[in-house]
């Protein structure tokens, strides 16, 4: 269980990190309730996880890619999924924190590709609409820039703030706002959800990260807002 210990502390730091941070900025009521609740899964899931890994095994899994948006080189030699709940407070933080240098240091250089797909959480009200309306944005080819907007303003994921980023995008609104309010691709994000949940990855957000194959990957399962010295480590370690 040493391997997993290791990632369990881990996460217990990332999430000291978290609230000291929102703390200086002051947080809302709603605010602080909603990272008690992420709390307690988070800790539901590292306990389920400790008592079902095989000793210094890491989880691991296998996922496609076809269809998801990525960045970075096709032909890069590391794949990293990400499963992410834009309305999640730590989804945000590893946006905020941890996802910059990420692209600066990996994904820009040709190293890691990143691959985004959606796990919205039935708690957080918002989050499957925001999926929805990064695919809609997708479908006009600009995926990446509202995910931006959406990663940096969990509490702002309702009809009118989409609407807004779709504006400031310049989309075309009325196919913007048929694509989202229609549930369009709703069950293209079903089928990411059914595919987390197929691998363990209840949690958000939620990472595969391993050697690149032709149809996805297959490698470490990483739960939670970790911080970026781990994903350097990871990354390293399969650059070897």
């Amino acid at each position: 269980m040493k391997r997993l210990f290791r990632y369990t502390n881990w996460t217990a730091l990332a999430l000291v990190m978290v609230v000291p941070l929102g703390a200086e900025r002051g947080i809302s009521k709603k605010q602080a309730d909603e990272i008690l609740d992420e709390l307690r899964q988070i800790r539901q899931l590292l306990e389920k996880q400790a008592s079902s890994a095989p000793p210094d095994r890491p989880l691991r899994a296998r996922v496609a890619v076809a269809g998801a948006y990525a960045l970075g080189s096709v032909d890069a030699p590391i794949t990293m999924v990400e499963f992410t709940d834009f309305q999640c407070p730590f989804c945000q933080r590893f946006y905020a924190s941890t996802f910059g240098e990420l692209k600066k240091n990996y994904i820009d250089t040709g190293k890691v590709r990143f691959v985004s797909r959606d796990l919205p959480l039935d708690f957080h009200p918002d989050a499957m609409q925001a999926a929805l309306a990064g695919r809609c944005a997708g479908e006009q080819g600009r995926f990446w820039p509202m995910r931006d907007r959406m990663g940096s303003n969990p509490d702002e994921l309702d009809l009118n703030h989409l609407i807004r980023y779709a504006a400031e995008l310049k989309l075309n609104l009325p196919t913007f706002h048929s694509c989202v309010t229609s549930a369009k691709y709703k069950d293209a994000v079903e089928k990411d959800v059914r595919e987390a949940l197929r691998i363990g990855a209840s949690g958000t957000p939620s990472f595969v990260i391993g050697k690149t194959e032709p149809d996805g990957v297959d490698g470490e399962l990483i739960i939670g807002a970790m911080p970026y010295q781990l994903f350097d480590e990871k990354l390293r370690e399969l650059a070897r």
